[in-house]
């Protein structure tokens, strides 16, 4: 598994659009949650690994569906991914959309 800090929030929030949504079981939410739940999980390890199923690119959008492991405080959630990526006018892709149905194991 790969390992880091939460501590470049800045960097992954980079790596979104301003316009993310994220779904989980019962909600959704965007990017300024999604901010203010990082910022709360100051100097937790995370690990993760994500098996990669399938990528489709189609112009500016592409979407990756995997199946997602991710260790955080003592807690492992797993279970699949969708992804949906949008390509800006820099040529960057950022993360536009995401729907994950991680459970605890």
């Amino acid at each position: 598994m790969d390992k880091s800090k939460s501590g470049d929030v800045e960097g992954v929030l980079a790596l979104m659009t301003d316009d993310v949504v994220f779904c989980v079981a019962g909600r959704t939410f965007g990017k300024s949650e999604f901010e203010k739940g990082m910022a709360s999980m100051k100097g937790t390890s995370f690990e993760g690994h994500s098996d990669i199923q399938e990528i489709e690119i189609a112009g500016d959008w592409a979407f990756v569906r995997s199946d997602l492991t991710v260790q955080a405080g003592g807690v492992t959630r797993r279970g699949p991914v969708l992804s949906i990526f949008r390509r800006g006018t820099d040529e960057q892709w950022r993360l536009a959309r995401d729907a994950n149905l991680l459970t605890q194991t």
